[in-house]
């Protein structure tokens, strides 16, 4: 008797909108800032691995990164500083690996993200491929937010966290309290639409299927 061919496995992820989220082939249609504002809030950087009574979010981290970016850049567009708000935003799927499990796990895992990234870009009106210029401002920004985490939060000592992420920006400095995640949460999307709104983009409305 021949037997029934095997399904093949489960490729997608429900969100708490409702939304059903191909991890393969992701789809701008079901992707909502609500629900990446939750899953970021709820993931936590450097593995959990922070003092304090609550984990340091990649919501928060994400908060902090675009502040920076501003700070390098009192001048940049509102998209900019909103592709900054969302330069960890796959992470509300994919979670946040530390860059030597990254780099290990090779193209395949890059591509991912990259497909990923690119679905969330032109789910909110922004270019699927940010300009070289604004990745090379959100990464100088990124390693920044990641020398403070570091020092305050990750037990790296100074010299240690120069040595790894260089020196921070002339004239920045932050004292990083992590938030709840229901806070995080809240001021990652409330600074969204702020973005959005000033980047002249419709602020956050849901995504309308046409078939």
């Amino acid at each position: 008797m021949k037997r029934a061919a095997a399904s093949p496995p489960r490729a997608w992820q429900r969100m708490l909108s409702g939304r059903r989220l191909d991890l393969l082939d992701p789809s701008p249609l079901d992707i909502e800032i609500e629900d990446i504002a939750h899953g970021l809030a709820r993931v936590a950087r450097w593995n959990g691995q922070t003092t304090g009574e609550h984990a340091f979010s990649v919501a928060q981290h994400s908060l902090v990164v675009e502040e920076i970016c501003v700070h390098l850049r009192p001048d940049l567009d509102p998209r900019w500083r909103l592709a900054a708000l969302l330069h960890d935003a796959s992470e509300y799927v994919i979670g946040d690996m530390i860059s030597p499990f990254k780099a290990a796990l090779g193209y395949d895992y890059k591509a991912f993200e990259h497909r990923l990234e690119q679905a969330i870009h032109i789910r909110f009106g922004l270019p699927a491929r940010t300009p070289a210029d604004i990745r090379k401002l959100v990464k100088a920004a990124d390693r920044a937010c990641a020398f403070f985490e570091a020092v305050q939060l990750a037990g790296f000592g100074r010299e240690e966290s120069l040595a790894l992420f260089g020196d921070p920006p002339a004239g920045y400095h932050i004292e990083i309290e992590p938030l709840a995640p229901g806070q995080a949460q809240a001021q990652y999307v409330q600074h969204f639409h702020h973005l959005s709104e000033a980047a002249g983009f419709a602020p956050g409305a849901r995504a309308v299927r046409t078939s």
